[in-house]
């Protein structure tokens, strides 16, 4: 199994722990994703201390405010490390009110230019104020006008609407730990539908625990009980839905 979004450095405890128990619950590939300067020097860090851990970098929407030519030449020179396997995350997200919505497009433009100049996929966060739908309908619009050239990955996958828009896009699909949560029904059902060459899991710790573990900080050894629900949702074998994610990975990431 493997983890395939996770935020290492802000997971509770010693790095060393948290990636000994994930590997004892046989996890055994970790994408750690960077959130802005700062934090994406963290996450190469700890690539190179550690052989099963890889990295994204990347602008977070919710800290587009003050992206500029700099911040596009930092991510461009970060992104040449020969650990860093994706670009983001990055995206649009109206549901918090932390960055403009035009600064968030346009930190989200130039890394969708950067991920297509590098060849790396780029993972995409969406969030939707309640009731609406213009995040996922600008960052669809944003990514097509990007055209075929560009390997998507929407992480944490929050648009169930629209799972065959993605899918029909060749967008990979990647599952957190509230799709096991009960009243996200609507999650369970889009997981099910995704291709086999498209889906993936993640924690997106130290966020979104899964559903026995929820009074606790998230952390990637957790991964395996997020593929176990969407394993069962499918009507696939646990061992054969983990093969399945980690040839999707090692596709992506080549790790």
């Amino acid at each position: 199994m493997v983890d395939t979004h996770c935020h290492l450095s802000r997971c509770e405890g010693p790095p060393g722990e948290i990636i000994g128990r994930a590997s004892e619950a046989g996890v055994t590939r970790l994408l750690t994703v960077g959130l802005d300067e700062a934090s994406n020097r963290e996450q190469i860090a700890l690539c190179e201390r550690f052989d099963q851990v890889h990295a994204a970098v990347g602008r977070h929407p919710n800290a587009a405010d003050g992206y500029d030519a700099d911040a596009a030449a930092d991510l461009r020179e970060l992104a040449t490390h020969e650990k860093v396997r994706a670009i983001g995350e990055t995206g649009l997200d109206f549901y918090r009110d932390t960055a403009e919505p035009e600064n968030q497009r346009r930190a989200f433009s130039s890394q969708i230019e950067i991920a297509v100049e590098t060849g790396l996929p780029i993972v995409i966060h969406l969030r939707d104020r309640q009731g609406s739908d213009d995040a996922a309908a600008g960052t669809f619009s944003m990514l097509d006008a990007a055209g075929g050239d560009l390997t998507v990955i929407l992480h944490c996958f929050s648009a169930p609407q629209r799972v065959s828009q993605a899918v029909e896009r060749g967008w990979y699909c990647s599952f957190a730990g509230n799709v096991t949560y009960p009243a996200n029904q609507d999650l369970r059902e889009a997981a099910a539908v995704v291709p086999d060459e498209l889906i993936l899991v993640e924690t997106d710790s130290p966020y979104l625990t899964p559903q026995s573990r929820r009074r606790h900080r998230n952390e990637p050894a957790n991964v395996v009980e997020t593929a176990s629900l969407v394993a069962e949702v499918r009507g696939t074998a646990p061992e054969t839905f983990d093969r399945i994610v980690a040839e999707n990975s090692r596709r992506l990431f080549d790790w």
